[in-house]
This record gives C-alpha cells, structure tokens and sequence, in this order.
C-alpha cells in the first residue's frame, strides 16, 4: 500500500471575531432611554446632550427624543446629542 507522509502544520489560519462596531443608530431616527447609538473604540464620537459614554466608549441615549450628529469646536469634533422630538 501506498503510505503519505505526514503534512507540516501552518503558521496561519486564526483571525479575532468581528467586534460589531460602529453607529447603530443614525440622524432623525427615533431612541429610547438606553438604546446603543454608537459602538466604538476610543472616542471618535463625543457625547452630547442626553447621551453617556460607557466604560469601552459605548455612546447611548438617555433621554428618549431624536439622534442628532454634529461638528463642534476649532478641533471638529464629532458629537452626538439625542434631541426632543
């Protein structure tokens, strides 16, 4: 009987999980106390009024009313603030 060799292993063949970053609820739309506006990593956007910051930088509403994106200030930073509607 023909025989095979054993193969060599690889060096490859790992990647991490995709983190499911990035907004999850956009300008104009309608939130509620709680809902996830934006996941993120490090503060590519700030929060606004009626918006907190969780401790990985997560943005979300506190107040129920309307998502609003804005730029502020000589350094263009990007806010996020949730409006009445």
């Amino acid at each position: 009987m023909a025989h095979k060799k054993a193969g060599g292993s690889t060096r490859n063949g790992r990647d991490s999980e995709a983190k499911r970053l990035g907004v999850k609820m956009y300008g104009g739309q309608k939130i509620v106390p709680g809902n996830i506006i934006v996941r993120q990593r490090g503060t590519q956007f700030h929060a606004g009024y009626g918006v907190g910051m969780g401790k990985d930088h997560t943005l979300f509403a506190k107040v129920e009313g309307v998502v609003k994106f804005e730029v502020k200030g000589a350094l263009g930073r990007r806010y996020v603030s949730v409006v009445a509607a």
